[in-house]
């Protein structure tokens, strides 16, 4: 439903209307909620869809869907029966002074389709609560029901209809975590049996049945990635004769089509999710991890960016994209690289030494890429936090992933193959990431300045930030510092129309490097497909509905985003469980509203909540002893003291 609002919001083709939306297209209709114009169909200018907010004394706000604009006020009287959480319909009120407001029309939906309830027991009978807030779950369960159910049982609610979807187990089961974080935005790992039919039907690739397609076979590509990675999307190589590097993608878009099976499921979940034990696949894995999969030794189908570069000014002298045949000679993981590079590899076959002959030249092309590039953009180190699970999910270790000379080498080569498909195009999906606002950047100066900062505010953003980051190197909090920048800005997210990319300093950026994993750049490959072959018609069907598609995306990408981070505190406080009354090493992190905490010690980046303290400040470190823990919730509780005190 939702997304129907989306659309409708920016318009949505009469084309692309389904089945199951047109009784709902024609009431609305009939209502004057939308109107019909050109073959599009779209909100009257007097109505709006959003979701209720916090309903307080009769009154609320409407959360406009798919428009950057105020909030709507709902008063008194206007509420029509809607309660928190619901998808709406609202009329605007014109031609009163104050705050824009609005009356609610109609009830459409639920905002959360699903969340997840367990049984607890209060005043000593059983109840379904929801997990997050203990609040009545809203299903009607009838008491002799209860009876089938033990204290902890976790259960799937669908919220559109009010019913038990699905048990999922018990709270006191670590197995459970993943199944609540992926039930409450109904994710899942299966796929339905066409869509696996589908994927199991492509043959191998033979060379012979794409004779349009340039043969860059004998090149020597080569993958770089996590030991653990078992997608690959980008195969590189450096012709340094010819200052020409070729970024090698996989071509997901030749086995994925529009309007197919796979791909009305990639767009359902536009993002692969990675867990710290598996991840969720966008793609079936028989496209994933295999032929889409940029293996080495085999011949794989390949969307290449064929950029030359003038190493004189860094600046990209020409470049194109075209459809290719590739063959990776080697796969090759971070570590390898950087022993490598650090003289502690040496080549082992004919292939290797090739390889190892251009990749040193291409790090050096790539670290003064890098060094140009920062000097207009941002060098943001925010720790990447990485947890281990034994067989049980239980969690054993977490460690900070370093950003090391591999990564680096990969993540501009990366980047200039993004920036370059974006210069594609005027209107599609581009990446962009507006610059803070000034409000928040006071807030920041403001914690800066709590923690012994001095502020000087200089001509340009750029350079007040870079001084900022000055002042925490020398106080040995770059990490903490840089996350407090980072949240002062806006959140970067797909747009149909460029607006540039603050934190990188590009002026025009989009996403074209994993297909794989990202639904957005398989709609960029097939976008700068169309505009290769003068394929209006394939064009149009790309760009007809982008404006609803870069909301959705976005919105999918926080979903993926929320999943991670949310699994990662479920493992954290089952661990704390085990630890109540012992005393670990902890930074204070955020002051207001809440006091919290992070443990420095042999498990790192739990997140505590600070339930008493003596006068701590911001990244102060203490000591803490863990109180309690909520397992439904996934909080830790604990008392913060400064080190050394009794």
């Amino acid at each position: 439903m939702k997304s129907l609002l989306i659309h409708l919001t920016v318009g949505l083709n009469e084309q692309d209307v389904s089945q199951e939306q047109r009784p709902l297209i024609n009431d609305w209709l009939a209502k004057k909620y939308i109107t019909h114009k050109e073959n599009l169909y779209q909100f009257n200018s007097k109505y709006r869809a959003g979701t209720l907010g916090i309903v307080q004394k009769g009154t609320a706000y409407l959360n406009v869907i798919g428009e950057l604009t105020r909030d709507l006020f709902i008063d008194e009287g206007d509420m029509h029966n809607a309660r928190e959480g619901d998808l709406i319909i609202a009329q605007r009120i014109l031609g009163k002074r104050g705050a824009p407001k609005a009356k609610v029309i109609e009830v459409v939906g639920r905002a959360v389709s699903y969340s997840v309830g367990y049984i607890m027991i209060k005043e000593g009978h059983k109840s379904l609560v929801d997990l997050k807030t203990e609040y009545p779950a809203g299903v009607e369960v009838e008491p002799h029901e209860f009876e089938r159910y033990e204290e902890g049982d976790v259960f799937k609610i669908n919220n559109q209809n009010g019913t038990i979807e699905e048990k999922l187990g018990n709270i006191k089961d670590p197995l459970v975590d993943e199944k609540i974080v992926l039930a409450q935005f109904n994710k899942h790992d299966e796929f339905e049996e066409d869509v696996l039919e589908i994927a199991s039907s492509f043959s191998e690739v033979d060379a012979s049945k794409y004779p349009n397609r340039k043969d860059l076979r004998k090149l020597p590509f080569c993958t770089i990635d996590p030991v653990t990675a078992k997608d690959y999307d980008d195969a590189i190589y450096w012709d340094d004769a010819n200052t020409t590097l070729y970024v090698g993608i996989a071509d997901v878009s030749e086995y994925v089509k529009p309007f197919g099976a796979i791909d009305n499921e990639a767009i359902y979940r536009s993002f692969s999710i990675y867990l710290p034990h598996r991840s969720i696949p966008m793609l079936p894995r028989q496209l994933s991890e295999t032929l889409c999969s940029l293996q080495p030794h085999v011949d794989r189908l390949s969307y290449v960016f064929e950029i030359k570069l003038d190493l004189a000014s860094l600046e990209v002298s020409s470049s194109k994209v075209y459809e290719a045949i590739i063959h990776s000679h080697r796969r090759f993981n971070y570590e390898e690289i950087d022993e490598f590079l650090e003289g502690n590899l040496e080549a082992k076959t004919k292939d290797e030494e090739t390889i190892f002959e251009y990749l040193p030249k291409l790090k050096k092309v790539t670290d003064a890429l890098k060094k140009k590039r920062l000097k207009v953009g941002y060098d943001f180190r925010s720790n990447e936090l990485e947890m281990f699970l034994d067989e049980n999910t239980n969690l054993t270790h977490t460690e900070y992933a370093e950003e090391t000379p591999s990564h680096a080498l990969i993540e501009d080569c990366m980047l200039l193959a993004n920036k370059e498909a974006a210069a594609q195009f005027d209107r599609g999906i581009f990446r962009i990431h507006e610059p803070p606002n000034q409000m928040k950047l006071q807030k920041l100066y403001q914690e800066l300045a709590g923690i012994g900062m001095s502020i000087d505010i200089k001509d340009s953003l750029k350079e007040t930030i870079t001084e900022i980051q000055k002042q925490a190197k020398m106080m040995d909090l770059q990490a903490e510092v840089d996350t407090l920048i980072i949240r002062s800005q806006m959140q970067a997210r797909y747009a149909p129309i460029n607006a540039g990319h603050f934190g990188l300093g590009f002026e025009r950026y989009t996403h074209f490097t994993s297909p794989i994993r990202r639904y957005s750049d398989l709609i960029v490959h097939r976008l700068l497909k169309a505009i290769a072959n003068n394929d209006t018609q394939e064009g149009s069907y790309v760009l007809r509905n982008i404006e609803a598609l870069s909301l959705t995306i976005s919105e999918k990408e926080r979903e993926a985003s929320t999943i991670e981070v949310e699994y990662m505190a479920r493992k954290f406080a089952r661990w704390a469980s085990e630890h109540i009354g012992e005393t670990f090493k902890a930074r204070i992190t955020g002051t207001d509203p809440e006091i919290q905490a992070e443990l420095h010690d042999e498990i790192i980046g739990a997140r505590l909540n600070i339930t008493g303290h003596d006068n701590v400040v911001l990244f102060e470190d203490v000591e803490v002893i863990l109180e309690r823990v909520d397992i439904a919730k996934a909080k830790i509780y604990a008392k913060a003291r400064k080190i050394g005190d009794a």
